[in-house]
């Protein structure tokens, strides 16, 4: 499956340009983008996790989460939020956050939830995940907000250590389905901190 890739922003789009590195920029997504999001949401998925599951269980949790019906109605919900990030114009990742009863766990409401957040290989080394990061304890912090937090899989040893890198700690697990086999994730935590330099907003 191709990635779509967006020459020029959206029309009514949010953009984020990270002053860290203004070749970087986060793009908030409304239904306009839901076809994009599918697309791109689906390809980063498989390119992460295919090689350790099975081909049955990949397609069910592909078809039930990466669907236009599922995701138009996160798309829909005032608590989450998906922004696709963008270096040079190109479509390099994207994440998801969550807040309030739109978590998947805790639900309380002094946390955000970092749901998604994927980098395409291409882009790796960039430090784009670690800016991506950076943003979302931002908008906790904007938000007056206590912590970000976020689930990883317990076997995903490179991105448990990303994540350190990036001041979180490991504070629990929870279950996640994957179509008939329930794995198990790492729950891990960041106190919300402020950020230097800051964000530059530019609403488009």
């Amino acid at each position: 499956m191709g990635v779509s890739i967006f020459s020029k922003p959206m029309r009514g789009a949010k953009t984020y340009t990270l002053m860290q590195n203004p070749n970087i920029t986060l793009i908030k997504l409304n239904q306009e983008n839901l076809t994009e999001l599918v697309e791109f949401s689906r390809t980063t998925f498989e390119i992460s996790y295919s090689k350790d599951n099975t081909r049955e269980n990949m397609d069910r949790y592909l078809n039930s989460v990466f669907c236009e019906d599922q995701l138009g109605k996160e798309l829909m919900n005032e608590h989450s939020e998906f922004y696709f990030t963008k270096y040079n114009d190109e479509t390099a990742g994207y994440i998801k956050i969550n807040t309030g009863n739109a978590q998947t766990d805790f639900k309380e409401p002094i946390g955000m939830e970092l749901e998604r957040i994927y980098v395409l290989d291409k882009f790796q080394g960039k430090k784009i995940g670690g800016q991506m990061i950076d943003f979302t304890v931002l908008e906790a912090e904007k938000r007056g907000l206590e912590y970000v937090w976020l689930g990883v899989w317990q076997i995903n040893t490179r991105a448990i250590n990303f994540y350190k890198r990036n001041g979180f700690e490991i504070v629990g697990t929870h279950p996640f389905k994957m179509g008939d086999e329930v794995q198990t994730d790492y729950i891990m935590k960041r106190k919300v901190k402020d950020i230097s330099p800051p964000l530059k907003i530019e609403g488009l």
